[in-house]
């Protein structure tokens, strides 16, 4: 024998396992369909892609040029962990004069996108065995943050027909005394859905209820939202400023998705948690996008002229969607008052053999036959924790749009509904 062959013989057998915490995460089909679809159309496929979660519009001029001015200005070192006293400053004026909620610097704790401000949030307040309410359909990442807490996801669906807005009475009788938090998104990602102020307030009476309970409200879509829509923060509500944790960005109203940046506000105990948290991974947020931050919040009530047009523009590709699928046979609609989501109800259609495909199980099997025949990369329901529909992104022209819809339909000419609707 060699001495390489002895020395081959003799080595131990790598172990590499991972963390059993990191094997209980699915990881993100909205990411994995969005960089599928992104490989296609690099490969020269003519794919429509209506997968992804951000705004198709750039960065508003002034906010480009204030981090473009901070490069310049040499302003490229750490800030404070929390973040700089300027933007946190900042932060406290809006959440003030727009939501309605107080806080001090001390309270708001900046991170790199609200991604960030959510999952340590959840890392913070949460214990092995506690439980975190998620109302369904829900943004893909909340379960699998809650399973990263050791903690355990309650899933509470929500029907179409209640345009999938939760039923307090369902989430009273799903309260126990391991429940620790309860996650609520308005505008919601993926249903477009806005909670109104009265039913917020009857969900605020229930968590009052009990003492462990605290409310995680998400905030993104704020001023993505149709009127007669209004945006209502649950800590703003009697009784909620000291059990919840607001959080809320500049990915989606500012178009400023690569920036990444987002924020939490709350009580300092639980804020200083985010923070001590964020100070042993990430650090501090880019000095860059922090005074890119400072002037989108300059930019004056719920951003200005710069994000109404862009509101107009979602209202008018929402308004294009809702009348063409509503024409369409065997879809089902909650028409979206928030976000720039379709959350539609394809169900009749599972069930059917397609032709030269095979059979259309479910929502996953349906994207795979709108991506196979259609060209167009949507996201599947189950993602989302409701399997009956399929989620499109109107983050894209109008002109795209038109064009989506028009192959969607003509993929679904040979397809008739297996169940009347």
């Amino acid at each position: 024998m060699s001495k390489a062959e002895s020395s081959s013989s003799d080595q131990v057998k790598l172990d590499i396992s991972l963390s059993p915490r990191v094997n209980s995460v699915k990881p993100s089909k909205t990411v994995a369909i969005t960089d599928h679809a992104t490989a296609l159309a690099q490969a020269g496929v003519p794919v429509i892609r209506l997968a992804a979660g951000e705004p198709d519009f750039d960065t508003p001029a002034i906010i480009a040029e204030a981090g473009i001015n901070a490069i310049r200005e040499g302003y490229t070192r750490y800030t404070p962990n929390a973040g700089t006293l300027e933007l946190r400053t900042a932060i406290c004026h809006k959440l003030k004069e727009e939501n309605g909620i107080s806080y001090s610097h001390d309270q708001i704790v900046v991170s790199n996108g609200a991604k960030q401000s959510i999952l340590q949030a959840v890392l913070a307040v949460c214990s092995p065995g506690d439980e975190v309410i998620i109302p369904a359909p829900y943004w893909v990442s909340y379960p699998e943050m809650a399973t990263l807490a050791d903690a355990t996801p309650i899933i509470l669906p929500t029907l179409i027909c209640d345009n999938f807005l939760l039923d307090p009475e369902v989430l009273e009788s799903k309260i126990s005394e391991k429940s620790r938090l309860l996650v609520l998104c308005s505008p919601s990602n993926p249903t477009g859905s806005v909670y109104p102020k009265k039913l917020l307030e009857k969900i605020s009476e229930i968590v009052a209820k009990h003492p462990r309970l605290l409310v995680l409200s998400d905030e993104i879509y704020e001023h993505i939202i149709y009127a007669p829509a209004t945006h209502t923060s649950f800590a703003s509500l009697p009784g909620m400023w000291e059990r919840t944790l607001t959080v809320n960005g500049f990915s989606k109203a500012f178009a400023m998705t690569g920036w990444r940046l987002g924020y939490i506000a709350g009580p300092k105990h639980f804020v200083a948690a985010c923070n001590k948290i964020q100070s042993q991974s990430t650090s501090g947020a880019s000095s860059i996008a922090q005074k890119a931050g400072v002037a989108a919040l300059g930019l004056g009530y719920a951003g200005g002229e710069a994000i109404s047009t862009m509101v107009k523009a979602f209202r008018e590709r929402r308004d294009f969607l809702v009348k063409s699928f509503g024409e369409l046979e065997g879809v089902k609609i909650s028409e979206p008052q928030g976000a720039f989501y379709l959350f539609l109800d394809f169900s009749s259609y599972y069930g059917i053999e397609a032709e030269g495909f095979g059979k259309i199980e479910n929502s996953e099997s349906l994207c795979r036959y709108f991506l196979d025949k259609a060209q167009v990369a949507l996201v599947p329901g189950d993602a989302f924790g409701d399997d009956s529909c399929i989620r499109i992104s109107y983050a894209a022209s109008l002109t795209t749009l038109q064009a989506a819809f028009e192959r969607i339909k003509k993929a679904l000419i040979s397809l008739r509904p297996a169940v009347p609707v």
